[in-house]
């Protein structure tokens, strides 16, 4: 059954700006995220839990790029997450050095 034309997305601008931030920012968040939670945790238990969870972080990230309205909100949303993140990285280097 072919999808009804009024709920597809009509710019090319738009959906490649849903397409690249499905891909690429929902990549930079999922391997922001495990880097964060890698530098307040113990990085061996972290790396092998990630190893399926990230992916599965990522696949919904993709999915809530396709959800969205405007690709443009998406990037800055995925962007200023990307940012928290790696704040966190930097805070739990800080804080924890030795971890």
């Amino acid at each position: 059954m072919p999808p009804n034309k009024k709920y597809l997305t009509q710019s090319p601008v738009q959906r490649f700006a849903k397409i690249s931030a499905g891909f690429a920012g929902g990549y930079a968040v999922t391997e922001a995220f495990c880097m964060a939670l890698a530098s307040w945790t113990h990085a061996g238990n972290v790396l092998m839990t990630l190893r399926f969870a990230g992916a599965m972080l990522w696949v919904a990230l993709m999915i809530l790029a396709f959800l969205a309205r405007n690709g443009w909100k998406i990037w800055g949303l995925y962007l200023l997450l990307s940012v928290f993140f790696y704040a966190m990285i930097y805070l739990g280097n800080d804080v924890n050095p030795l971890v």
